[in-house]
């Protein structure tokens, strides 16, 4: 049985059991059927409800196979999303500990755009094709293989499989984890797809609706309404001069964009061509860099659009489409993102999308992002991950385990 817990205590207290069926056996199936298990189990995150998805399944093949190796798995709601767990699967104890994560959602898929069924693997090529294999879930496989690999009797500290909701949409799975203060361990691999290069910097984002409401009217005479389009141009300028103050200010040369992003992503407003247009609505995405934060810059942009309308007798709402995440940044001193240079023999890096590293981080986990597969298969037709680097990221999460689990253990304090 996976315990089923209140994330709202702190020592994970079981207040329910979901019965499931157990395969007590200490083998795994092979990587490319666990793959293709998981990702048979659709588990899309959207803000529309139409399309968002329970990630249960998900998880309940993770803990199955967790539990035939020994792990203790617990299941946990995410408080406030109806059908959202995360997953926390930990074999051995005492101090420290390593934690493999991986979120257990996708993004929608583009039907039509696909050449084969995005919920049935299949491979072509020494490629494994489907819908979240390289954006993730076959990370999470990897780590379970990887810990089959270890000696269980040699485990110093423990070694943590962490699967999380959301990522792709709120986030709330890891947002969850840092507002009830789950302990997880003392280092963590976020298996996002890096191509095996280990990342120790990346932008933040946050998304913000905008609406703009005003009045309409016959079109032959503009006094007779309020134009919220008109209003709207007005924002996207404000924004535009926004945009180029943070390139000028925040501007780091160490990520392929050096700036600072403000997308204007999407507009609406009107009804008719002989109208005045009453309302309008905009969607901006914001790639934050390091010095920037989630609140200060969506203060600076609220802030500077209520200045722009002033006067013009348009009503302004802000909506937090996501709430954001702010930029993740390290220690450039941290022996973990150089054990994983020294393992990898890739130099660190610094990647332009966002993870749940700041979530771990903020749980006092020294924290790396490094996987296989490319961020250019993510969110695409036909994504796909090279069963050969999946093979590669299973040697070398076992390594970083016998490392930090067994060689290295005492020296690690909690």
């Amino acid at each position: 049985h996976h315990a089923v817990v209140d994330i709202r205590a702190q020592n994970l207290r079981p207040v329910a059991w979901i019965p499931i069926i157990v395969t007590m056996t200490m083998q795994l199936p092979p990587l490319e059927t666990m793959i293709a298990q998981l990702i048979a189990s659709p588990s899309i995150s959207s803000v529309q409800p139409d399309l968002d998805q329970s990630n249960r399944r998900v998880c309940e093949l993770l803990a199955d196979w967790a539990e035939s190796l020994g792990f203790e798995a617990t299941l946990m709601p995410v408080p406030g999303n109806a059908g959202k767990y995360n997953l926390i699967a930990r074999l051995g104890s005492g101090p420290g500990g390593m934690v493999l994560s991986g979120h257990t959602d996708t993004v929608p898929w583009d039907d039509g755009k696909w050449s084969l069924d995005p919920f049935k693997a299949e491979t072509r090529g020494g490629r494994i094709y489907g819908l979240g294999t390289a954006d993730m879930k076959s990370f999470l496989a990897i780590a379970l293989q990887a810990a089959a690999s270890v000696d269980r009797g040699s485990l110093r500290s423990p070694v943590t499989i962490l699967a999380t909701a959301d990522e792709e949409s709120t986030m709330s799975g890891a947002r969850a984890l840092v507002e009830s203060e789950t302990h997880l361990g003392r280092i963590a691999i976020i298996g996002e797809p890096t191509d095996l290069r280990p990342i120790n910097l990346h932008k933040g984002i946050l998304m913000e609706g905008i609406r703009l409401i005003g009045a309409s009217g016959h079109s032959s005479n503009p006094a007779l309404g309020r134009n919220a389009l008109d209003g709207m141009m007005e924002v996207v300028e404000a924004l535009k001069e926004l945009r180029r103050e943070f390139a000028e200010r925040f501007r780091d040369p160490g990520f392929e964009v050096p700036e600072p992003t403000l997308n204007l992503g999407y507009i609406r407003g009107g009804d008719n061509a002989n109208r005045i247009c009453g309302e309008c609505e905009m969607h901006i995405d914001v790639r934050l860099n390091p010095g920037m934060t989630v609140a200060s810059c969506r203060s600076a942009i609220r802030e500077r659009i209520r200045e722009r309308l002033a006067g013009g007798g348009l009503e302004v709402r802000f909506d937090a489409l996501f709430e954001g995440v702010d930029p993740m940044t390290c220690d450039h001193r941290q022996r973990l993102v150089e054990t994983c240079e020294a393992e990898t023999g890739h130099d660190r890096g610094a990647v332009c999308f966002g993870t749940e590293g700041p979530f771990l981080q903020a749980l006092g986990l020294e924290t790396v992002i490094l996987g296989p597969g490319s961020i250019d298969q993510a969110h695409q037709p036909d994504e796909f991950l090279d069963l050969a680097s999946a093979e590669q990221a299973v040697d070398l999460m076992g390594r970083l385990i016998d490392k930090y689990c067994v060689q290295e253990a005492e020296a690690m304090p909690e």
